[in-house]
This record gives structure tokens, C-alpha cells and sequence, in this order.
């Protein structure tokens, strides 16, 4: 059959939900669907190739002054402080943010960019990072493709490799400053605290700094990695495991700063290391409090209020109707105590 041929009650069939169901996830209605029957619903009506009569698609299509914003973790300073930047323009625009909370389920993303379009939003921002190319990445810009599809807008922090407007952070460019830096402190043996490594995010900070220091004349052997959650308790353990794995490194590169927090915390109470005197940590973000530590953390800033007023602004500002745009931010090596020459034993 044509796509003219399928009927709404063929969808509710393929789907096994009624069609009073379906027309309120196609059709638009003032009765939220279950996440689960929308993703059903959505499904069936993609591969059958239906499409809704004109004033049915109209209504679909039809918005509300609400905005979403995703993120990992909503008590993560970094999404905090993005999050900031992105919905103070939403206010100016008269629109209300729903924010959303994955705590890094990336099956719950897709979950929510489901949900989010059954209540007609008019623009999403992902603020977590892609995944590197695989099942769960694709799942998610098919569901954001859909969204699109319906007539909503899409941009994101980093690039999700999608038809999105996006926001680029400088991870490579940060991460071989770092490189950079520690090699000219003469530091020749480096620990670094990772982050999950199906994060693009991950990858792009991981490489920037492996590239820059085979450039500066290193080698991979030089670096021991340790793999950890985002966060403080998963810099923590990962420190205590660099000590054990590589106890001749030196210094310490952590992927984020609430890792570097955990990394500098593991080395004064357990490990009994001086900071910088035995061990330089560096961290990446530059966090609010990465000043006020008991050692003042050198790290690599990047703008995230700025990140976050810019993403939103290409969903819902002037620009919003040019199309697709990317916007490179910068990223910059704030260099502070906790960071100084390698001992002259390493």
C-alpha cells in the first residue's frame, strides 16, 4: 500500500494499542501517552510510511511555550551551569524549560525525546554528550529525527552527528594544552582518570592529549589510563587505582574536575602525596569551586554558561529559522597551584 493507503487504524493494529491511542500520539490531545505506547505508536506509523490528513498534521504539528532540556545529571555543576546559560534565554523568549534528569541512561534520553514530543515542545537541547557510533546513538537521532519530522527544533552539545544545530566544545584543543603543559613541567610518566569510554566527549579529550604528546615526543607507554564515572567518588577510586596500577606517574590528568576533586581528595587522606610536590593533578572544565579547593586546580576552562545561552539561542533566538548551524567554543588552560615541576627522581 502508499502511504495514502495506510490508515490510522492500520498504525493502532501494527502498534496493539487501540486508535484513540494512536490519534493522541499522532494526531495531537490533551491526554499524555504512556513513554512505552508512544515509542510503539511512533514505530508502527514509521515503518508503515503513514501520514496524517492536513488538518490532523497541522494540530501535530501544532506547539507549546515549552522548551526541553536533557541532561546526564542534573546535580553535575557542569550541566548546572550550562543549563543556566540555556534557559535564561528561554526566558527571555517567554518560553518554560522542562528539564530532564537521564543520570546517564542513555535509554531513558530516548525515553524522554519520546515523551517530550507527545507533549509538543517546540525545541529540544541535549546537553550530554553523544555516544561514540553505535545501537543506542543511532536509536536516539532516529527519535530525534522523528521530532524534527514533527516540527520541532534540535540542537545539542556536541556533535551527535544529526541534522542538529550543535555547540563544540574544544575538547582536543584543552586536552593538548594539558599535553603541553605537563610535558614542559618535564612530567614523563602521566596517570589520566577517563571517563565512560562510549562518551564522545571522552574519546575527543583522550585523543587531543595522546596526539599532542607522541607530537612533544612522548609515547603511549608514558600513559596509564583508568576508567571512572563523571564524578567525584569515580575520581576517588580511580586515583587509588592509578597509585597501585602506575606509582611512577607523576602527574595526574583527570577528564573532568569532579573527578580531579576525588583524585586530589585520595591523594592528601589515602595515598599521604603532596600536591604539586609529588603528584600534579589537572582537571578539565574549570567548575566554580576548582578555585576555592585546599589546592587551587589547574584545568582547562570552557565557557559553559556562554555554551549553553548559545545552543538555546540557535533553537529559539533570530537564527532559529536559518537552518542547521555549528558553534566552536573555545577552551583555555587556567594554570594554578596544583600543578609545578615533576620531582627530579620521576
Amino acid at each position: 500500500m502508499g502511504s495514502s493507503e495506510i490508515t490510522l487504524q492500520d498504525v493502532a493494529e501494527r502498534a496493539g494499542l487501540s486508535l484513540a491511542t494512536a490519534s493522541r500520539v499522532l494526531n495531537g490531545g490533551k491526554r499524555v501517552v504512556a513513554a512505552a505506547s508512544t515509542a510503539r505508536i511512533l514505530q508502527a506509523a514509521e515503518e508503515l510510511g503513514y501520514v496524517s490528513n492536513g488538518p490532523a498534521q497541522a494540530l501535530a504539528r501544532s506547539t507549546t511555550a515549552v522548551v526541553g532540556l536533557i541532561v546526564h545529571e542534573v546535580d553535575d555543576p557542569y550541566f548546572a551551569t550550562i543549563a543556566k546559560g540555556a534557559m535564561r534565554v528561554a526566558s527571555t523568549h517567554g518560553l518554560l524549560t522542562t528539564l530532564a534528569n537521564t543520570f546517564g541512561d542513555h535509554d531513558l534520553e530516548i525515553d524522554y525525546v519520546q515523551r517530550l514530543q507527545a507533549q509538543r515542545v517546540r525545541a529540544l537541547l541535549l546537553a550530554g554528550s553523544p555516544r561514540q557510533a553505535d545501537d543506542q546513538q543511532e536509536r536516539l537521532n532516529s527519535a530525534l529525527e522523528r521530532f524534527i519530522r514533527g516540527g520541532g527544533r534540535v540542537a545539542t552539545v556536541g556533535d551527535h552527528r544529526g541534522p542538529y544545530s550543535a555547540v563544540l566544545p574544544a575538547n582536543r584543543r584543552g586536552a593538548a594544552q594539558v599535553a603541553r603543559h605537563l610535558f614542559d613541567l618535564r612530567h614523563r610518566r602521566v596517570g589520566i582518570i577517563s571517563g565512560p569510554p562510549h562518551l564522545t566527549t571522552v574519546h575527543e579529550r583522550l585523543t587531543g592529549f595522546a596526539d599532542a604528546w607522541a607530537e612533544l615526543g612522548g609515547t603511549p607507554g608514558d600513559i596509564a589510563v583508568v576508567d571512572a564515572d563523571f564524578s567525584r567518588d569515580g575520581g576517588y577510586s580511580a586515583m587509588i587505582q592509578l597509585a597501585e596500577r602506575a606509582p611512577e606517574a607523576s602527574a595526574v590528568f583527570a577528564l573532568n574536575d569532579l573527578m580531579a576533586v576525588g583524585a586530589l581528595a585520595a591523594l592528601h587522606d589515602d595515598l599521604g602525596r603532596d600536591v604539586p610536590g609529588d603528584v600534579s593533578v589537572v582537571g578539565f572544565d574549570d567548575l566554580w569551586m576548582t578555585v576555592d579547593l585546599r589546592v587551587p586546580l589547574t584545568t582547562v576552562r570552557l565557557p559553559l554558561e556562554a555554551m549553553g545561552t548559545r545552543a538555546m539561542e540557535m533553537l529559539v533566538g533570530a537564527d532559529a529559522t536559518v537552518g542547521p548551524q555549528q558553534s566552536r567554543m573555545p577552551a583555555d588552560l587556567i594554570v594554578r597551584a596544583s600543578t609545578g615541576p615533576a620531582p627530579m627522581s620521576s
